[in-house]
């Protein structure tokens, strides 16, 4: 089973900096709960996510290998992350509107373990409002 979820969020603050934050593959990790830790090459951008799923066939962090497969500043970028555990690719459209910024969030999840789809099924809601309660702060705060 596969989960797709697409979601929509406006802001009112210019483009740049929703595009800062949403480009960043640290603040995309950092504003995800399940991610435990990463390190992101600095040299490609490319990102080490281990992720922590409370489900019974995944005792221990999985390893999520992402990077940036398509890259259009300042207006889109889509990443695809693969593990033995699942494979998430996230899509984020920047858009400018006449108040602010509307962000674009497309995610599909395909779980290779059984759990995996059920887990995403019921929490990738609340992930993406922790990625967009990060992604207010960031805004508001002009980081």
């Amino acid at each position: 089973m596969t989960i797709r979820v697409r979601r929509v969020f406006e802001f009112d603050a210019p483009p740049e900096r929703v595009w800062d934050f949403i480009a960043d593959p640290s603040e995309r990790a950092d504003a995800i709960s399940v991610v435990d830790s990463y390190e992101v090459d600095e040299a490609t951008g490319a990102a080490t996510w281990h992720v922590r799923l409370p489900i019974p066939f995944v005792k221990s962090t999985a390893r999520v290998e992402t990077e940036d497969i398509a890259r259009e500043p300042p207006e889109y970028v889509k990443f695809l992350g693969r593990s033995s555990v699942f494979q998430v690719t996230g899509e984020h459209t920047v858009e400018e509107t006449e108040t602010g910024t509307r962000l674009i969030n497309e995610f599909v999840v395909d779980g290779r373990v059984p759990g995996v789809e059920r887990f995403f099924e019921r929490n990738l809601d609340g992930e993406l409002e922790n990625l967009e309660r990060a992604l207010r702060r960031s805004v508001e705060s002009g980081t």
